[in-house]
């Protein structure tokens, strides 16, 4: 039986690194793993890390003398982690980006250049951000913009994190606010069910959900606010799930994909404007309680909008409000 299979086996976590309360781990050798791991050869990797490849081989024996199991497999095709060399790998890659977190902001704190890192949903990223961005850029022309395209618990997160200077998102959330937070409401959007023109359930009268339910939808991923309320819905009316399901958190994916098919999708109606414009796709006229979200600025209580940031939040509540009617 391989390493492999043997720490797939379940408790065998506990009996592979036993008492782990007094082990002092270098988190270089960590960082080593997680190179070898995905350079998949030990030679690659010093080359990688500048190192030379005794040098390394003796970092991963000692470090898998310290965990008391190998980490690492040789094979045919290179060298593969064990399930354990898996789990560590994991962390080793959470301990990585969270020193280049450390390097960028500290690249940030010293360029001579202001910068503005933005988070934001998605849906927003289509439409309302950019035009509030052209408006901003007039009057901020040597400002370094960062825009980022995050799912909401994890711009939560990363406003926390310090990975954003703010964040763009909605405010219902599982009820799920964390402390040392703030927010500002800026506009309400509403969303609504869309079609290709040519869709056969334009000509089907007094649509219900249980027409809808019959064809391939696309969803935003499972856990999110969007897809709580699809779910929701079809709760409401007695209507089982769609058979056919796509799960995407990219709004140009889904807009593509409902133009050239049979699919819909529930979208906040300010980012398929253009779409609908230009004959792409359009609302189906069913009827069920409007549905709308808040959509705020959060940022951190221990660091309060500048005067550089509140002027493009004010671009991007005056353009919310202009498409969303709010």
């Amino acid at each position: 039986m391989s390493d492999r299979e043997h720490l797939t086996r379940p408790g065998d976590f506990d009996d592979a690194v036993g008492d782990l309360s007094a082990l002092a781990i270098d988190p270089r050798k960590l960082l080593y793993l997680a190179t070898a791991i995905e350079e998949g050869s030990l030679s690659k990797a010093a080359k990688t890390l500048g190192i030379s490849q005794p040098a390394l081989t003796k970092s991963m024996n000692r470090l898998e003398q310290e965990f008391g199991r190998r980490l690492l497999m040789r094979t045919a095709n290179g060298i593969v982690p064990t399930a354990l060399g898996e789990l560590i790998y994991a962390h080793a890659k959470l301990i990585r980006d969270e020193i280049g977190l450390a390097k960028t902001r500290l690249q940030s704190e010293t360029a001579a250049t202001d910068i503005v890192t933005v988070g934001t949903l998605p849906s927003l990223a289509s439409r309302v951000l950019p035009l509030a961005v052209a408006r901003w850029r007039d009057l901020a022309p040597r400002v370094l913009l960062r825009v980022i395209e995050r799912r909401q618990v994890d711009l939560l997160m990363g406003v926390l994190r310090r990975e954003f200077d703010f964040v763009i998102a909605q405010t219902e959330f599982y009820d799920i606010f964390p402390e040392g937070l703030k927010q500002r409401v800026l506009f309400r959007d509403r969303l609504t069910v869309f079609a290709r023109p040519g869709h056969c359930l334009f000509e089907r009268p007094a649509l219900t959900w249980a027409d809808l339910s019959e064809f391939p939808w696309v969803c935003p991923m499972f856990g999110s606010h969007q897809r709580t309320i699809f779910e929701r819905l079809l709760d409401a009316e007695n209507v089982p799930p769609p058979r056919q399901l796509i799960e995407s958190g990219s709004i140009e994916f889904t807009k593509t994909l409902i133009a050239e098919s049979d699919h819909l999708a529930l979208l906040a109606e300010h980012s398929t404007m253009t779409d609908v414009r230009e004959g792409l796709i359009k609302a189906l006229p069913v009827s069920f309680p409007a549905i709308k979200r808040s959509i705020a600025v959060i940022f951190r209580e221990s660091a309060p909008l500048t005067d550089l940031q509140r002027g493009f939040v004010n671009e991007l509540e005056c353009v919310g409000k202009e498409l969303c009617g709010d």
